[in-house]
């Protein structure tokens, strides 16, 4: 899910509270809901975790709690591969705990107690960076799609034409006619909803880098 166009920010994100101090959890849900947040509120990491949290959104999150701290809690984040932006908030002054916070992904780090308006404005940046993130996920997701819906030459083909080589010089390295390249080009286009070679490298370079070299089709495909 990402924020649709036509909808506001507080319509498609959720603020997650995740803090073992029940005043403080309260506190900080109400800020958030007063200026329109949907907000869900948990008292430990492991609650958190269990409701699979998605994006967009963001997460208020303590340091120090019982069980799984704000940092361990942020590292199984990473291996479930939960999107979510951290906003993390304590009330021990600990540089050294806000720089590795800070090193392994998290939006901001405030200091308890902190300005509403602070948390506020954490809050709107992280919805923001958040909702980006889901958008560009969406969008890759749709590339990949297309792209697994080619034949292996229609790969073959596209991957060349994205990195920019001519239709002359794809027809030699796979030794078919360049009308055929040709064909395979336009088909390739029309299917990853490119409307040019600058469009197709556009959507699939970043594929086609996570992915690795390309293996090469059956030298019969056409």
């Amino acid at each position: 899910m990402s924020c649709e166009p036509g909808t506001s920010p507080q319509e498609a994100a959720t603020v997650y509270v995740v803090d073992d101090d029940a005043a403080m959890r309260r506190s900080i849900a109400f800020l958030a809901d007063s200026v329109g947040w949907r907000v869900q509120s948990f008292d430990n990491a492991t609650a958190f975790l269990a409701a699979r949290p998605t994006a967009p959104g963001c997460v208020v999150l303590d340091i120090r709690m019982p069980t799984m701290s704000g940092l361990e809690l942020q590292t199984a984040m990473r291996a479930r591969a939960v999107h979510l932006p951290i906003i993390f908030v304590t009330g021990h002054a600990d540089v050294s705990v806000a720089v590795q916070a800070m090193k392994h992904g998290a939006w901001e780090f405030l200091e308890k107690p902190f300005h509403d308006q602070a948390l506020l404005d954490a809050i709107a940046g992280a919805v923001r960076r958040s909702c980006a993130d889901a958008a560009a996920r969406d969008a890759q997701s749709d590339t990949a799609s297309r792209f697994a819906q080619l034949t292996p030459r229609e790969r073959e083909v596209a991957a060349r034409v994205a990195r920019g080589e001519a239709n002359r010089a794809i027809s030699e390295a796979l030794s078919i006619s360049a009308k055929t390249v040709q064909v395979h080009r336009q088909h390739v286009l029309e299917k990853m909803g490119a409307h040019s070679a600058a469009e197709l490298a556009a959507v699939l370079l970043p594929l086609l880098a996570r992915r690795g070299p390309p293996g090469r089709p059956d030298p019969g495909a056409d």
